[in-house]
């Protein structure tokens, strides 16, 4: 919640960006994870961040503070990303608060740890031909942690500790202390930026008859990409330029420059091997991967079928008489084993945000409801099949999923 001044400057080299013919730019301002293993469930983690802190967001801008900055967005779909416009040729700053801490993503998620360290970035964009801010001119980025103030103080404390107990052979290895801190240059963010479902919350909805799982025999009118899609495959005809756009969207940007003068045929030629040398073998092993298409297998698959209310008396005569018409089912693939991915995954498929749905219950023996916890779900048989039927919310907007 402490408000903190990040200043834009121009700092542009001698004849750098010469065509720059626009008077704004436009910058975005992300938090996102520092460390490598939590951006790979970077949406899952923001996702069960936002349902243990409804209406909450990670990162807004303070616009009173804030100088030289004009039409400051803040999407509610995006709760860790502002994005502004301002004029390179005046001065600009921008203040932004961060309402999340360090550790809200550790495992036992209190105080006394030492929490996990997130990056604040910032990519800015001129304007093209068309007039949208979207060719690329730069990005930096620094490591921070946020603590509450207490706990703020106890860490600075501590650390102070430590350093006065060090030789002074040992304090030259680590950084003095400065008052300002001037972000490194990076690569640009992937393009896919973590988003909660398009479909609008409750508190945006002004349509009570607008929470519909469609009728049972259809499909979903579209499926929601809230990450990468799993299909980008890199093809043997991928120019040298879109295997480089392959590398910055599947986050393999340290190794743009290694592999810029390599095409889509030049990578897929290369064994693990080659890669293991190349890149270290955690990330020539992910690397490797990624390029032959592996798919990892889910730790459980259940399929799931919408059964409209006129036909579940007839249901399972129906099914007995082979009538293979009635119901079409959906698989859904399950990693973490838990209520809050069985509850997204619905959302999904179905295309409504998950705080559309309030309980998620199992028919249990002599009808009654029983309600699903993290451990029914670890204990669902691998390839089961669910019929979900709605029951209506207090509220208009909300349900329970049978």
């Amino acid at each position: 919640g402490q408000s903190y001044e990040i200043r834009l400057l121009e700092n542009r080299k001698l004849g750098e960006f010469q065509d720059l013919n626009t008077k704004y730019v436009k910058s975005i301002i992300r938090v996102v994870f520092h460390d490598r293993r939590l951006q790979y469930t970077e949406h899952q983690q923001l996702e069960g961040w936002r349902w243990s802190r409804p209406g909450d967001r990670i990162l807004d801008i303070d616009i009173p503070l804030s100088v030289g900055i004009l039409d400051p967005r803040a999407s509610p779909t995006q709760l860790n990303t502002v994005e502004f416009l301002w004029d390179p040729s005046k001065r600009a700053s921008a203040f932004i608060q961060v309402h999340c801490i360090s550790t809200e993503f550790t495992p036992r998620k209190h105080g006394g740890e030492k929490g996990v360290p997130f990056r604040v970035q910032i990519d800015t964009f001129k304007q093209n031909e068309n007039g949208e801010y979207t060719e690329h001119l730069h990005s930096a980025s620094c490591q921070i942690k946020v603590f509450k103030p207490k706990g703020a103080d106890r860490k600075q404390k501590t650390d102070r500790e430590k350093m006065e107990k060090k030789t002074t052979q040992e304090k030259e290895k680590y950084q003095p202390s400065y008052e300002t801190t001037i972000l490194t240059e990076c690569s640009p963010w992937p393009d896919v930026p973590y988003q909660m479902n398009n479909a609008p919350s409750p508190s945006y909805n002004n349509s009570p008859n607008s929470f519909n799982l469609g009728d049972g025999n259809s499909s979903p009118t579209h499926q929601m990409e809230l990450l990468p899609p799993s299909n980008d495959h890199l093809l043997p005809s991928a120019s040298i330029q879109d295997a480089q756009q392959w590398l910055h969207r599947n986050r393999f940007s340290p190794f743009c420059r290694l592999f810029s003068s390599f095409s889509g045929a030049d990578l897929l030629k290369m064994s693990k091997e080659d890669f293991v040398q190349i890149c270290g073998p955690a990330d020539g092993i992910r690397l490797f991967n990624a390029i032959k298409g592996r798919n990892v297998r889910p730790k459980m698959t259940i399929y799931v079928c919408q059964e409209p209310e006129q036909n579940r008396s007839h249901l399972h005569q129906k099914r007995e008489n082979g009538d293979g018409s009635l119901c079409v089912y959906h698989a859904i693939f399950l990693e973490e084993l838990n209520t809050l991915e069985l509850m997204e995954k619905i959302a999904n498929l179905y295309s409504i945000s998950p705080q559309q749905i309030n309980r998620i219950y199992r028919q249990g023996p002599t009808g009654i409801h029983v309600l699903v916890s993290n451990e029914m779900v670890q204990n669902f048989q691998d390839e089961s099949c669910f019929v979900i039927s709605t029951l209506k919310g207090v509220y208009c907007c909300c349900c329970y999923l049978l």
